[in-house]
């Protein structure tokens, strides 16, 4: 027999290979050469960035999130599971040795009729091993270890989102208590003048209309306090679940206008691609189904496997145990699988074209997210600068209107109207603050949290 017959047949099936799938066209990006909002922006992410605000409280708590955070733990167990799973995919570089023990008992009869029992033992230890002539095993394995690696760009997705969310939360939650002490003081302010107004209509100064103004001006701004109170409450409740706790009262640092806002990050469009964990995961994998789509490639072509076993017989019937042995190896090549193999084949393309446009998506979605974080900063400080004009503005106007109606020269719906020009531009202004910072916290978000920093 030709010895050159099977290394020539698995020349030949080898040649009956399905060609490889390009990549879609369309699933390519071209990174701008510039964002469209242009700000003064020279500093490095810090890894903690964070602490940039210069609150104590509010880095103790995103340091609490971290720690203690359950869909923190939740992927750090889906990447150990995926790591696992990688271990599993290596084992096959390795061959199998298993042991077994056979006994077995018979009573038979001889050639003369005599009956005789016997016993026999016979252990025997049997091993495997796949050749990986044509890449199919190292291909499941950059497969799960790539997994592996979107697994664990996932888990510092999740931490940065956890740390952008305790940072956000605790800076709308600042923003409700600025809100809520305007309030109160209006309060107080209002009930200081329903007690004048009180007094001057129970003196016969004034009419019943302006004291029924004033009343009802006060309970206008009481009605808002509750309902800043319900959502300061939520707040909370929904920082310290973020921290893995149960329902409690959050501590407080610093008040809302002495929150440090942290310089603009620096970094072009191109430099996204390496800053986000998020890209990083989508990148990781694609590349992750573009092994397993050459390992559904390679589950076409002939497959070589060697084993072999040795073992001892030990019986009642024999003088002395007898030593057993094999070694063999065997070429298996598909030839006949109704369909299966181009099923797979066609099922590997297709997660390699979703991963292929979800990496797309990804890398779209991350540009646009530092686009509105950048024009949002941008807006919100020139809203907070019209707004500090109005703020003055107003409260020289409610100057103005006070006097003129303590002297008797307006009514007091002028003052009024002042009052609530006023109240309505201060609770605007502290509303505008909090965003502002809450935009530099997802501009931070936006461009990667420092991910490319870490170590």
């Amino acid at each position: 027999m030709n010895r050159r017959l099977p290394l020539l047949a698995m020349l030949a099936l080898a040649g009956c290979t399905p060609p490889d799938r390009p990549p879609p066209a369309g699933a390519g990006v071209v990174a701008p050469p510039a964002w469209r909002t242009t700000l003064s922006a020279t500093a490095a992410i810090d890894a903690r960035w964070w602490e940039g605000f210069g609150d104590p409280e509010l880095t103790r708590l995103v340091t609490a999130a971290l720690a203690n955070n359950p869909d923190i733990a939740i992927a750090a167990a889906r990447v150990a599971e995926a790591r696992a799973q990688e271990g599993v995919a290596r084992a096959a570089r390795f061959p199998t040795l298993d042991v077994g023990v056979g006994l077995t008992e018979q009573r038979a009869l001889n050639a003369l009729g005599r009956a005789s029992t016997g016993t026999s033992l016979q252990p025997v230890f049997q091993s495997s091993y796949e050749v990986d002539l044509f890449g199919r095993i190292s291909n499941q394995i950059a497969a799960a270890r790539l997994s592996g690696d979107a697994a664990a760009a996932a888990a510092d997705t999740t931490r940065l989102s956890v740390a952008a969310a305790t940072a956000s939360g605790y800076v709308t939650l600042r923003g409700l208590d600025a809100r809520i002490a305007t309030v109160r003081a209006t309060i107080a302010s209002r009930g200081e003048a329903l007690r004048i107004a009180r007094s001057r209509a129970q003196a016969g100064y004034t009419s019943q209309l302006e004291l029924r103004q004033a009343e009802a001006e006060y309970a206008g701004v009481t009605q808002t306090l509750p309902q800043l109170e319900l959502l300061a409450r939520r707040q909370e409740d929904a920082l310290a679940l973020l921290t893995a706790t149960p329902p409690r009262l959050i501590a407080r640092g610093l008040v809302l206008d002495r929150l440090v806002p942290p310089p603009v990050p620096a970094g072009l469009p191109s430099d996204l691609l390496r800053r986000r964990p998020d890209i990083a995961q989508a990148e990781a994998a694609l590349a992750a189904t573009d092994a397993s789509l050459a390992a559904a490639r390679a589950q076409f072509l002939p497959a070589l496997r060697l084993t072999g076993s040795t073992g001892e017989v030990l019986s009642s019937a024999l003088p002395n145990p007898v030593g057993i042995w094999s070694i063999g190896a065997s070429i298996l090549a598909p030839l006949f699988r109704g369909g299966q193999l181009r099923g797979n084949l066609d099922a590997a393309a297709a997660r390699r074209d979703q991963a292929a446009f979800a990496y797309q998506r990804t890398v779209l979605i991350a540009f646009r997210e530092v686009e509105d974080a950048l024009a949002g900063v941008d807006r919100l400080a020139a809203q907070s600068r019209a707004l500090e004009t109005q703020r003055t503005a107003t409260a020289e106007a409610l100057r103005h209107a006070t006097n003129r109606y303590r002297a008797g020269y307006s009514p007091y719906l002028e003052q009024l109207d002042a009052q609530r020009a006023l109240f309505s531009v201060e609770l605007s202004l502290e509303q505008v603050r909090a965003d502002r910072l809450n935009a530099l916290v997802a501009l931070y978000q936006a461009m990667g949290g420092g991910w490319g920093a870490v170590p």
